[in-house]
Formats: C-alpha cells, structure tokens, sequence
C-alpha cells in the first residue's frame, strides 16, 4: 500500500507543476509575465520539482518491477526437490561423473538460453539416454 500511495501522490503532484510549469513559460513566452529574479527563482524551482518528482516516480515504478519479477523467479522446495532427483539421475546416467554432468548442463544452457533449470537436466538426460541407445 505505502509504495501504491507514493505513486499516486507523485502522479498527482508532478501532474500539478507540469500544469503550472507550462502556464508559467507560457506567459513568459507571450510576454505577459515579466522576467525577473522572481519569476527566474519560481520557474527554476518548478522545473527542479518537477524534474525530482519524475525521477522519484519512475524509480518507484523500477524498483516494484524488480520486486515483482524477483517474487517470480523464487523456486519452491519441491521444484529443488525435483531438480535434484533430475541431477543425480543424470550423474548416476554418466557413471558417477558430476564434472561431465555439470559441463554437459553448462553447454546445454549455452545453447538455449532462457529456459527453465529443469528442462536443461531433462534435455542432457534425453540426449545421454539417447547416446548410451546407439552405442548397444
């Protein structure tokens, strides 16, 4: 609720000094509005508000989606679970040897990027079964 609530008074706020922003450079561009030290000060300071409140908005919106992302990415004791079992199938497979299961893992990540830790040990223990088969 406290990040939901800073967003939207930041919104609301940086909604304001644009609206006065514009009307306050539009005056002074008509000529309507005299340029002094004050008017200088008072469009320097929306600008500065302005400016900080669009960082601070956009850098809240960031850092919810990394949180969001990062709760997706979690993996569950059972997931752990089955990774495990998938591992030492895979290394029981190779006679034992976990130097070539984890290689064999690294270079099937290599070459598919982006999938789950699971397929990869499905995928090494697919392609080893599928070797030893040809091999009789």
């Amino acid at each position: 609720m406290g990040q939901k609530l800073i967003i939207v008074v930041a919104t609301t706020i940086l909604l304001f000094t644009g609206l006065l922003l514009g009307y306050v450079l539009s005056q002074l561009v008509l000529g309507y509005l005299a340029l002094n030290l004050l008017t200088f000060l008072g469009t320097f300071s929306l600008i500065l508000i302005f400016g900080t409140l669009y960082y601070v908005l956009f850098w809240e919106l960031r850092r919810q989606q990394s949180r969001s992302s990062q709760r997706v990415t979690k993996i569950s004791p059972n997931q752990r679970i089955a990774d495990n079992r998938l591992r030492n199938k895979l290394i029981a497979k190779l006679d034992g040897d976990a130097a070539t299961a984890e290689r064999l893992i690294e270079q099937a990540k290599l070459d598919n990027p982006g999938m789950p830790e699971s397929w990869y040990w499905e995928r090494v223990i697919a392609d080893v079964e599928r070797e030893l088969g040809d091999r009789k």
